[in-house]
């Protein structure tokens, strides 16, 4: 995910400390590279980037020096080639007289590139940003004004994406976005647009919000709306911010974890579009098939995508997939791989001390690694034969949210592909998770108040909601401290029902194919004094035996794993706060794990 910033100011100043503070203030979003770059009002231009920490590029590169009416600093989390100095942002065009910098994916970013250098453009890396300059560029070049050739490379551009760029001897700059956040501001003498909120705070609290499909004009002390459709200006009310600078970065929300929970949506939709026009996915598709066996390998809430994940790829496949835990790996199954092996490792991280252990080990032996990853440039991605990215931005709260259902997501597409099905049906995925977030709140809300004073419960699953029973397990004992233990539904008469006394909670995940299997379990709990807790689509019969359902949106059994899990997420976030808990930040746990 990352971070952009621009501002234009009436008289050439130094823009260097200003951009370098903005920079700081989105930050919190993760990045691997820097860059600043200012136009000054007799048509210099001054770039200067590089990958590191803002405070070491700023100082190694004197960012401080930077002068210009006009200023654009971006940090980048990369998707669309390594972290590179070359594929830092901003980028210039062919001529030098466009600088623009982006954040999202542009995911026809590889064709696009390959007309521009068809075209005869100067393109000098591989990253999605530059792309974007010189889909303006095209335009320019054909003597259309910066706003008709933005309008036109809007429509050329597919992804989600936000992007500002400037044009030497104009004292303004565009932006626009499809899909990513832009928001803009306006105070006495300057104007400003930003990815998100943190970053103009401390300049302005009048902002406007720009839409997708939108452009937006800043001029000193001045913005203007236009549409992309047909160049129309747009009148929209300016906007007064009250919040403080924690709650804009939190977007709003009291902790990070809700709001990871509640970017879901956006990221999964993302993730897919990416996925659709990634050349990566046919060549990692076929290396999957052909593998004499196939393994999944994970740790935590990672290996938990990859149960479900072997399940889609039984399912959808028909073929077997074997997950396992990354430390299990190396004594379990190395010594037997071999080069017609290939093993799929995924780590939110990239830096999982476990799964790149395991990977060296059978690396060693001839195992082709392939790898789901969230950050690349990561140690994972370089020591993998292949790669997708998962394209979640940066997650700050401990507890894996959005990286965990995007992995999921990642498998279930994978395993349409391998067998030769369409993934069209998973665009509809990411308005069905909007709606589950939102029956869930209501739902959830009342059973923390009541579930808070447990120390001890149980979270059931069956078939491919199985692993979700495990992963919601798994966050109740993350965020709450309580004892949550996740299993197989069928299995918990074989000892763990002895643990269940008059008032005792169990949670059981239903697919609408399991229903009857769910309902045999939730009556051994019940007649013995338990409070059954069902989450499943509507089903009279959940409905007659659980005490209590959250219900979910109908979607079928692939989708409904996918569903299930958010609804534990946010019990586990409501539970967590119930008890007076920071969930952002457990006691004890750490975001990357490099130790053994």
């Amino acid at each position: 995910m990352c971070g952009i910033f621009g501002i234009v100011t009436g008289k050439d100043e130094a823009l260097g400390p200003l951009l370098v503070e903005a920079g700081k203030r989105l930050s919190y979003r993760g990045y691997d590279s820097v860059g600043c770059a200012t136009l000054t009002s007799d048509g210099q231009v001054d770039l200067r980037k590089d990958v590191g920490r803002i405070e070491d590029v700023a100082r190694r590169l004197a960012f401080h020096e930077m002068r210009g009416t006009r200023g654009i600093v971006q940090l980048r989390w990369a998707t669309f080639g390594a972290p590179s100095q070359a594929n830092a942002q901003p980028h210039l065009d062919s001529d030098g007289d466009l600088v623009g910098a982006h954040n999202g994916n542009v995911v026809n970013n590889v064709e696009l590139r390959e007309a521009f250098i068809g075209q005869g453009m100067v393109v000098r890396s591989t990253n999605d940003g530059e792309t974007c300059v010189h889909a303006v560029e095209r335009y320019v070049d054909q003597g259309f004004s910066m706003l008709d050739a933005i309008r036109h490379a809007y429509h050329d551009l597919a992804g989600d994406y936000a992007f500002v760029i400037g044009r030497v001897g104009e004292n303004r700059l565009y932006a626009f976005k499809k899909g990513s956040g832009l928001v803009a501001g306006v105070t006495d003498g300057i104007s400003v647009v930003s990815s998100d909120l943190p970053s103009l705070l401390p300049l302005t609290r009048r902002i406007v919000r720009v839409e997708d499909g939108e452009i937006v004009i800043l001029e000193p002390g001045r913005i203007e709306l236009r549409r992309v459709e047909d160049g129309r200006r747009i009148e929209r009310e300016v906007e007064a911010i009250t919040e403080t600078m924690e709650e804009a970065q939190k977007g709003g929300f009291a902790h990070f974890m809700l709001k990871e929970i509640h970017e879901q949506p956006r990221r999964a939709g993302e993730m897919l579009h990416l996925y659709d026009a990634s050349p990566h996915v046919a060549p990692l598709v076929e290396r999957m098939k052909a593998a004499r066996n196939l393994y999944l390998v994970g740790c935590g809430t990672s290996y938990h995508a990859c149960l479900l994940g072997a399940t889609y790829i039984a399912r959808l496949a028909g073929r077997p997939a074997i997950p396992v835990l990354a430390p299990q790996f190396v004594p379990q199954y190395v010594p037997a791989v071999g080069r017609d092996d290939v093993g799929v490792f995924v780590s939110q991280s990239g830096e999982t001390k476990d799964v790149l252990l395991a990977l060296e080990a059978a690396r060693g032996r001839g195992l082709e690694p392939l790898a789901l990853i969230n950050v690349i440039g990561s140690t994972l991605m370089r020591e993998s034969r292949a790669y997708l990215p998962l394209a979640c931005g940066y997650e700050i709260s401990v507890p894996a949210t959005k990286t965990f259902l995007n992995q999921a997501l990642a498998f279930l597409y994978l395993a349409l592909r391998m067998g030769g099905h369409s993934t069209a049906m998973l665009h509809t995925l990411p308005g069905l998770i909007e709606e589950t977030i939102g029956a869930a709140e209501v739902a959830v809300a009342g059973l923390a108040e009541s579930l808070a004073r447990h120390d001890d419960l149980y979270c059931l699953g069956y078939g491919l909601t199985y692993p979700i029973a495990l992963e919601g397990a798994l966050k109740m004992k993350e965020v709450t401290y309580a004892h949550c233990e996740g299993m197989l539904s069928t299995e918990f008469k074989h000892g763990p029902l002895s643990a269940v006394t008059d008032g005792y909670p169990v949670i059981f995940v239903a697919g609408p194919e399991d229903v009857a299997r769910i309902v045999s379990g939730v009556n051994e709990v019940t007649c013995r004094g338990g409070w059954a807790i069902a989450i499943g689509e509507e089903d009279p019969r959940l409905r007659a035996n659980a005490h209590d359902l959250v219900v979910l949106p109908p979607a079928g059994p692939l989708f409904n794993p996918l569903l299930a899990v958010v609804p534990l997420q946010l019990l586990a976030y409501r539970l967590s706060v119930a008890r007076g808990l920071d969930p952002d930040y457990p006691r004890n746990l750490s975001k990357t794990l490099t130790v053994d």
